[in-house]
């Protein structure tokens, strides 16, 4: 049963802005729950621990170019880090900037690297120990910062996943990956900017103001002639999960019907500041978060996840008081429709309040 058509939940049908990038807008149109729809079998997931032909399989290094890192250095490797053979930049091309009228090209220098996440093929994230994820952790952590120092030229490193067909993952064996580039991509200049007038407005991290307004904030609004009750709004109900240093918010202007997003509880700009303790209590929560999501959409939901860290160079200094480091974690639950691309306006038919409900409700082990 979707929740538009359970006994006496009204139909929701709003336009929510993103308070961290008030361009992006959210339309939640929970009554677009109940138009005809071919159910899809969910995604067949490889269960195995080892594939003979699978390049990243333990045992299988030399199907892949040779490695930048590996954890541990020496025995068997828990995590693994090479070069992307089909890289969207490389460090290979040296070619001048030019421009012609309006066309303007750059230098598409940069880095594309391959996470082999675990040694066993088809491990799911929430499967994987408390300790590994905050190995995995570690080890983004680390080559990032190893990134950053081996050329100034790089602005910012994304981490990012992508598991199943419909996220773009092309390779079933467990694995992320890291692009540093020499430009900031748009989405994350868009944060930078508009939390960096945020601060300037108010002095204070827009991020944590929503973190103290979810863990804090309610109100009732009431109807200006009779009186009544018209809503009641309680920010804390977009909280999913908490731990010591984390928290885990359902987003109000949801982009994506499971979408959750991880920030540190204390302040935090960069990343690479985060400690082994830090590390250590977002592989928690980071499990937990996906054992939640696993456990509601069921089978193996197909997912993006990314880091947004500060960028790096001189125009970005003043960000730290500003920025706040974050994790996004994306479900592909649905396939974008014409409305969404030609307007930029995504749609989610599955209000927050109820997917923030049923996760944190969700069971599991």
């Amino acid at each position: 049963m979707t929740e538009a058509t359970e006994p006496n939940k009204k139909a929701v049908r709003e336009i929510r802005i993103n308070p961290i990038v008030p361009s992006e807008s959210v339309l939640v149109a929970t009554a677009r729950n109940m138009r005809p729809k071919k159910e899809e079998p969910p995604v067949p997931h490889d269960t195995r621990e080892h594939v003979e032909t699978c390049p990243f399989c333990r045992g299988n290094e030399s199907m892949t170019p040779a490695s930048i890192a590996r954890v541990p250095s020496e025995g068997d490797w828990k995590i693994r880090i090479v070069e992307n053979l089909y890289p969207i930049l490389g460090d290979d091309n040296e070619d001048p900037n030019f421009a012609f009228g309006l066309q303007h090209t750059m230098n598409g220098y940069g880095r594309h690297e391959v996470v082999i996440d675990h040694s066993s093929h088809g491990i799911r994230i929430h499967e994987m120990t408390e300790e590994h994820l905050s190995l995995l952790f570690a080890t983004y952590r680390t080559r990032m910062e190893q990134l950053y120092n081996a050329n100034p030229r790089i602005k910012n490193v994304l981490v990012f996943k992508n598991f199943g067909p419909a996220a773009g993952a092309s390779i079933a064996h467990t694995h992320s990956q890291i692009i540093a580039m020499p430009v900031v991509p748009d989405n994350v200049q868009a944060e930078v900017r508009n939390s960096s007038a945020f601060f300037e407005a108010n002095q204070h991290c827009i991020f944590c103001s929503l973190i103290d307004e979810a863990l804090t904030f309610e109100a009732t609004l009431y109807d200006k002639d009779s009186g009544e009750i018209r809503r009641k709004i309680n920010v804390g109900q977009f909280v999913i999960e908490r731990s010591k240093r984390f928290i885990a918010i359902k987003p109000f202007a949801s982009r994506y019907e499971w979408e959750v997003q991880i920030l540190p509880l204390a302040h935090q700009a960069d990343f690479l500041e985060a400690n082994p303790e830090d590390l250590a209590d977002l592989a928690w929560i980071f499990r937990r978060t996906m054992a939640r999501l696993n456990a509601v959409l069921g089978g193996a939901p197909q997912y993006n996840y990314f880091l947004h860290s500060v960028p790096h160079g001189q125009e970005y200094d003043d960000c730290a008081p500003s920025f706040h480091w974050h994790i996004e974690i994306c479900p592909r639950t649905s396939i974008p429709t014409g409305f969404e691309l030609g307007s930029g306006l995504f749609v989610n038919t599955i209000s927050p309040e109820d997917a923030a409900e049923r996760l944190r409700s969700a069971t599991f082990e």
